[in-house]
């Protein structure tokens, strides 16, 4: 990804963390996350970290993008908030995942 590229998607994410939290989002630092289950990598990618002013519950927040199969929202955004567990880039995409199997699981009870 180009510093440009990069540039622009680390302020989408920061609109984002507005829209959704109410909050001022400070950029911080970018981390590489690869989360294996089962010998099987499950997710791959970086996650955006940025402290926040005006959240009423935490100071941080975790945030990535990616691209998905739905050409009405090709682009899906996540955000995870700094409460426990997710307390650092790897457990807040462990938490995501958790939450996506539950979202998968009741969708097909």
């Amino acid at each position: 990804m180009t510093k440009q590229r990069k540039e622009s998607s680390i302020e989408e994410l920061r609109g984002v963390i507005r829209k959704l939290h109410g909050a001022k989002a400070t950029y911080v630092e970018s981390v590489p996350v690869k989360e294996v289950f089962q010998g099987q990598t499950v997710w791959d990618g970086v996650v955006e970290v940025f402290d926040l002013k005006g959240h009423p519950k935490t100071h941080r927040a975790y945030a990535w993008s990616h691209d998905t199969d739905d050409p009405k929202h090709p682009r899906r955004h996540v955000t995870v908030l700094h409460i426990p567990p997710a307390i650092s880039p790897q457990t807040a995409v462990q938490a995501f995942i958790v939450q996506e199997f539950r979202n998968a699981n009741q969708a097909q009870a």
